[in-house]
């Protein structure tokens, strides 16, 4: 009787660490959102950039912790240079009030091609108090810094409530970005576009500064240090890509002329191309086509001031350029479902009637 109730209990025991595991598996899942992400050892791939002091590796090296003071920022990039990759990372921002602080996930080679460097940008904005964080997507190709090519978005999420998973994927001929499972920016090459596209090895960094004159309302609202430390947290990093670190040459000065051509990524770039991260399913078409009409209140495809013709990857999509005026800013503010459900509340409480348009999202 005693071995029965023994045996019952060891198989309740396994029956509750199954069930235990399926649901991390499950909420894991929910959270990455992607499949195949192949999480680093900070000390596997990355390396501290600056910030003395305020770059905290946890005991198990899989996440690290960037911190923001009246001193400095801080930030680490990826021990080697990749031509063509899959970066990615779970993030948290700093909550509270954040106004002026910049949190960047990006792809950069600017140390290395000075005069004409590659960069994809993941860059998070700070704001007031009780006004959510915003995030810009931009990309630049040999040197065309005076040709910027940013969207900027608002998230469906309190990203520093918890961690999400932010990604950037970049081949020979497509870039996406990713929020979770969910791709927000899909930059397809065309030939028109030459040297802006970018081409050559870039590395992985993350930042965490001060941005307060530009980063909210055009520098209005600056880092308020009786809030610091300001916190950014990263764990479970990926580096996918063609290390090429070992084939550059050494680079001294502003040398700009690097021998890169020769590398050959093809076995890597195959490797990237075919995997879940870098094919948009009908599924995930509709997402991101949703997500762009609810939450993207600029976008330089439709900044006719700035660009009289549209650069050559913008796709012009009807639904969404009715929304835009020639600044590439939204006609109606962009505000979440939600906030117009707040305002037009208020406006049925009014004593006296007021026209009012607002933007179907």
């Amino acid at each position: 009787m005693r071995d029965s109730i023994y045996f019952l209990w060891i198989e309740n025991q396994i029956l509750v660490v199954i069930i235990t595991m399926v649901m991390m598996i499950v909420s894991c899942r929910c959270v990455l959102g992607l499949e195949n992400i192949n999480p680093v050892f900070f000390d596997e791939g990355l390396s501290h950039l600056f910030g003395e002091g305020n770059l905290i590796r946890s005991p198990d090296d899989r996440s690290v912790r960037l911190l923001l003071d009246k001193y400095t920022g801080s930030g680490f990039i990826s021990s080697s240079m990749y031509q063509h990759g899959f970066f990615s990372s779970l993030i948290k921002l700093p909550g509270a009030y954040t106004a002026g602080i910049v949190v960047a996930f990006y792809t950069s080679n600017g140390d290395v091609f000075v005069k004409n460097h590659d960069e994809l940008d993941i860059e998070f904005l700070g704001n007031v108090e009780g006004k959510p964080w915003r995030f810009q997507t931009n990309m630049y190709g040999n040197g065309s810094t005076n040709r910027g090519r940013e969207e900027r978005y608002r998230l469906w999420f309190d990203p520093s409530k918890e961690f999400h998973r932010y990604s950037i994927l970049w081949t020979p001929t497509k870039i996406i970005f990713w929020v979770d499972d969910v791709p927000i920016r899909e930059i397809i090459r065309k030939e028109e576009m030459e040297g802006d596209y970018p081409q050559k090895p870039m590395s992985l960094y993350a930042t965490i500064w001060d941005a307060s004159s530009w980063a909210t309302s055009g520098g209005k609202f600056g880092v308020d240090y009786t809030f610091a430390p300001f916190v950014s947290e990263f764990k479970d990093i990926a580096l996918d890509g063609c290390n090429v670190s070992d084939s550059l040459p050494t680079v001294t000065g502003e040398n700009n002329n690097i021998g890169y051509d020769h590398i050959n990524c093809s076995v890597s770039d195959k490797f990237l191309m075919t995997n879940d991260y870098s094919t948009i399913s009908p599924k995930q078409a509709a997402s991101m086509r949703r997500f762009r009409e609810r939450y993207m209140y600029y976008s330089y495809c439709y900044d006719t001031i700035r660009y009289s013709v549209p650069p050559p990857e913008c796709v012009i999509v009807t639904a969404e350029k009715n929304r835009f005026r020639d600044t590439g800013r939204l006609k109606f503010g962009g505000s979440h479902p939600k906030v117009h459900k707040a305002r037009k509340k208020r406006r049925r409480n009014r004593s006296t009637p007021v026209s009012v348009v607002s933007a179907d999202l």
